[in-house]
């Protein structure tokens, strides 16, 4: 009898427990449930069509492991080729953080010191505001540099102007100080962190496996052949450090995880890179009124810190941001320019936006 009721509990127990799903494979799957509350509404996002079309890569990790990747449009708009995780953009202005990394890396060498001026590095520059301007104001647009034989927008250290002749410089003092070409530096620097699909564009190579980029509006977009648009070698040169590397996705995620988890940069200069000089309105994509602005990268004054940049140009905008608290990055690639400046990083934006409010975040 005894063994009768025991068989009869064991069924009934084992019934109930198939019923409730199994335990906790029915627990995790509702938590993992409400842990995503983000991927249906970014995949909904990137559809619509207004006020332009969305195309390009979306990559998203929490702890080094992906939580949301998404591949959506073409490449190639006149084959159709679709667009991949794998391919590589022109970053634009994303490049001006790899140019203050590496500064950094050469002022804890102590070849470069930031309250220099710039004629200590650059004496053939003529300009009187040579002798005032320092390192420290090139790398967080505060020098007031709009032109190399133009004056000064205004008193070095006073206001923000984003420029990119100063970064410009900057690559020029790299160059100075290392006996090295800039280019050279920044390719070793991408081979030593493993971003195998990421180099400084040159004219005269074959930049292989770089997709086409489009300009224009109403998501009518036409290509755009940088030489066309770029004609001097040496004007060229100098833009490599403000706005001329090419990368990937997965690339932008390994330097984000590199450089903000102390791979990069030791704590100083790190915290050095990542301080507010002066709050600016020129990034409209962060949601701000005003972000604050390091070396080459944008702080939100946000309650939850994030830290990143955007870039555009020559057929491509870019925008990628780091949450430190969380580990979380984001990066966001597109191969069009929308010339309607408004709605240029309408996507962007509203990704940042789900994430910032996601469960990701909390």
């Amino acid at each position: 009898m005894k063994y009768v009721f025991n068989t009869f509990i064991f069924f009934i127990t084992f019934f109930l427990f198939s019923c409730s799903g199994g335990g906790k494979k029915s627990k995790n799957k509702d938590q993992n449930a409400i842990i995503d509350d983000y991927s249906n509404k970014i995949d909904s996002l990137i559809q619509i069509t207004k006020p332009r079309i969305f195309n390009g890569v979306i990559l998203i990790t929490q702890n080094g492991e992906t939580k949301y990747s998404k591949e959506y449009g073409f490449s190639n708009f006149e084959k159709k080729t679709p667009i991949s995780l794998q391919d590589k953009f022109r970053i634009q202005s994303n490049s001006k953080q790899i140019t203050a990394v590496l500064t950094l890396k050469e002022v804890e060498k102590g070849n470069i010191e930031l309250y220099k001026p710039i004629k200590e590095y650059l004496p053939n520059i003529k300009q009187s505001w040579a002798d005032s301007v320092t390192v420290h104001q090139l790398l967080n647009n505060t020098s007031g540099i709009v032109g190399i034989e133009q004056p000064l927008l205004f008193k070095e250290g006073t206001d923000f102007h984003y420029s990119n002749v100063g970064f410009g410089l900057l690559g020029r003092i790299i160059e100075k100080v290392t006996g090295t070409e800039y280019i050279e530096l920044a390719n070793n620097l991408f081979l030593e962190l493993g971003m195998k699909n990421s180099y400084c564009y040159e004219l005269d190579n074959e930049n292989s496996l770089l997709i086409n980029g489009y300009r224009g509006t109403n998501n009518k977009y036409n290509f755009v052949n940088i030489n066309d648009i770029v004609t001097s070698k040496e004007s060229w040169k100098d833009f490599i450090p403000a706005g001329g590397i090419i990368s990937s996705a997965h690339d932008l995620n390994i330097w984000d995880e590199k450089l903000h988890n102390g791979k990069l940069l030791n704590s100083e200069t790190y915290s050095l890179l990542t301080s507010t000089g002066l709050d600016t309105n020129f990034f409209k994509v962060f949601g701000e009124e005003k972000i604050g602005y390091g070396y080459g990268v944008c702080i939100s004054n946000s309650s939850l810190k994030h830290i990143g940049h955007a870039g555009k140009g020559l057929g491509f905008n870019s925008f990628k941001f780091y949450i430190p608290k969380k580990k979380i990055s984001v990066v966001i690639l597109e191969n069009i320019y929308d010339e309607e400046d408004n709605i240029f990083f309408f996507y962007e934006s509203k990704i940042r936006e789900i994430i910032l409010n996601s469960n990701l975040c909390k």
